[in-house]
């Protein structure tokens, strides 16, 4: 594998708190990464750290590239460094395979999916979930949507930075599971906050209740990675509120057009506002509980 690694060529676009390090695992697998940043100094600093090259332009870093990674902001994002002279596409040799980790819209997707063809490029949306920690562990979860042929090609490169990658259907798929996914985490967390914020209201040591509950039915991620460190108002865990609030607008839109009734979801995204509204956004997803420590100071 080593030796075929080598003669595998990867670009990797977008070098934010996640596709720093996942475009890291891939050099350190002995793949040839080139990156690409928006911020050139950012991309400066991954080639200190792990070798490989980068390039000026998305389209540069593309040019004899067997696989693209994308892993920006949204689907404005995604356009700006997939389309245009600069893009990717007009670098990307045919017979490549263009891989979106940017958790989109699920119309996007589709809609590479359909351009790439008439390139004789491949393309799958492959959002993931695991945070920073996830990316830095090599530990992330992708959900992948595209055609079987085009994910047995990269399943093996995908397995770089995930403990598990698994193609749930047709282009678009793997942003639909997404938002499943972000449904989830959205009510776990409000859960969550109103149990520990009882909690408190209580007299209760909650970091004793956490021990005890967190060993039976209760029992989740959130509580045993987020329970405590909420306890204590640490809000610095990576994945940002202002992100979350991208991600449930992109789900609540879906939702609207597939018929599907979220009304948890949309009510812990109004939560959400209130908390960007309280100079939040770029607290960490577990900062929902903030919303109850500050009603309580101000009764």
């Amino acid at each position: 594998m080593a030796n075929a690694a080598k003669e595998f060529r990867l670009a990797f676009i977008g070098l934010g708190v996640m596709g720093f390090p996942m475009a890291g695992h891939l050099q350190q697998k002995g793949y040839q990464v080139t990156v690409y940043n928006r911020s050139a100094d950012k991309a400066a600093a991954w080639v200190a750290q792990y070798g490989g090259e980068s390039a000026a332009t998305p389209a540069q870093a593309a040019r004899q590239a067997d696989m693209v990674m994308l892993c920006v902001g949204n689907d404005d994002d995604v356009r700006s460094v997939v389309y245009g002279d600069n893009g990717v596409l007009s670098g990307m040799k045919s017979g490549a395979l263009l891989i979106d980790h940017t958790t989109a819209s699920a119309d996007l997707a589709r809609e590479l999916a359909e351009v790439c063809k008439t390139k004789n490029i491949g393309f799958l949306d492959a959002p993931v979930s695991g945070g920073q920690a996830g990316a830095q562990n090599g530990q992330l979860t992708i959900m992948v949507g595209g055609e079987a042929v085009h994910f047995s090609k990269a399943e093996t490169v995908l397995q770089s930075y995930a403990k598990s990658c698994r193609l749930l259907g047709a282009a678009g798929a793997g942003q639909l599971a997404k938002m499943v996914n972000q449904i989830c985490i959205a009510g776990v967390v409000q859960g969550l906050s109103e149990a520990l914020h009882f909690a408190t209201q209580a007299g209760l040591d909650v970091k004793s209740v956490l021990d005890v509950i967190s060993k039976g039915a209760a029992q989740s991620w959130q509580m045993e990675n987020r329970g405590y460190t909420m306890v204590d108002g640490q809000f610095n865990f990576g994945f940002a509120v202002d992100w979350m609030r991208k991600d449930l607008g992109i789900t609540l839109q879906e939702a609207r057009r597939n018929g599907a009734q979220l009304p948890l979801t949309a009510l812990v995204d109004q939560f959400y506002a209130e908390v960007q509204a309280q100079g939040g956004g770029r607290f960490d997803t577990s900062s929902l509980i903030t919303r109850f420590k500050s009603a309580t100071k101000a009764t």
